[in-house]
């Protein structure tokens, strides 16, 4: 935990009352005593630090100073083909450490039904997994939205139309690599589909190239949707820093 994450609800008066798994780690892990401070960030609010003014066995209560605000969400919706649930919990955990704004959860012709029943999918478990990228990446307090959709045709007729950046699709029989499909616009939202594992069939993708969305290829090594997740969302960020910087 590089920085403790507390809701709004939590703060009365500029101070923090802990007894939880929160209070815990600032006994156990950081050690931390009566003056010491740690960083602290609001969920979906600013950043800043809290200062312990007491603890004991039971709680930790800090008093709060949150001075700044977070870096912008980055413009980035990721829109991916339900994995298996335990891959499904690394990537939401990946996504908020790097700052997705937005996830969708789609249906796909190999996506098992029984996925979307699983416990993963509980807004508490979701909203878990996300908290913990967020303290993990330290920088951020945006909770990233995510989105269900069950059925792959009405997402593609009711929901896509209405998504602002530039699509992209990764599939392997594409010829073009992502800095060659990737906007040269600073900031421009980006829309990024990842498939599940085996891939989009014919029917899916030519769905979304009908919607505009631009195929790129990763290469020719077959990566699990977890580990490709996480390398395009990073190579993403990549490419907007050299856009930025004008390297690119």
């Amino acid at each position: 935990m590089n920085r403790l994450l507390f809701a709004e609800h939590e703060l009365h008066g500029g101070e923090l009352l802990l007894s939880d798994f929160r209070a815990e780690h600032i006994r156990t892990v950081l050690g931390l005593e009566a003056g010491d401070t740690l960083r602290l960030g609001m969920i979906n609010g600013r950043l800043g630090q809290g200062t312990v003014l007491n603890r004991d066995a039971t709680a930790v209560r800090l008093a709060v100073r949150l001075d700044r605000d977070p870096p912008p969400s980055s413009p980035v919706e990721l829109i991916l083909a339900l994995p298996r649930p335990i891959m499904l919990q690394r990537i939401l955990k990946q996504a908020a450490t790097l700052g997705v704004r937005r996830i969708h959860l789609i249906r796909s012709a190999k996506v098992e039904k029984s996925f979307f029943h699983s416990p993963a999918l509980l807004p508490d478990k979701i909203t878990e997994r996300l908290l913990e990228g967020l303290t993990q990446a330290a920088v951020d307090t945006h909770l990233p939205e995510v989105l269900v959709h069950p059925q792959f045709k009405i997402f593609m007729k009711a929901v896509v139309p209405t998504l602002v950046g530039k699509g992209l699709i990764a599939h392997p029989s594409a010829t073009a690599t992502l800095p060659e499909v990737f906007p040269r616009e600073h900031d421009q939202n980006i829309l990024l589909t990842v498939g599940p594992e085996g891939g989009w069939n014919d029917f899916e993708t030519g769905c979304f190239l009908e919607q505009g969305f631009a195929a790129f290829s990763m290469g020719r090594r077959i990566l699990h949707v977890d580990t490709a997740a996480a390398v395009l969302l990073g190579q993403l960020q990549l490419l907007r820093e050299l856009v930025a910087a004008s390297f690119f």
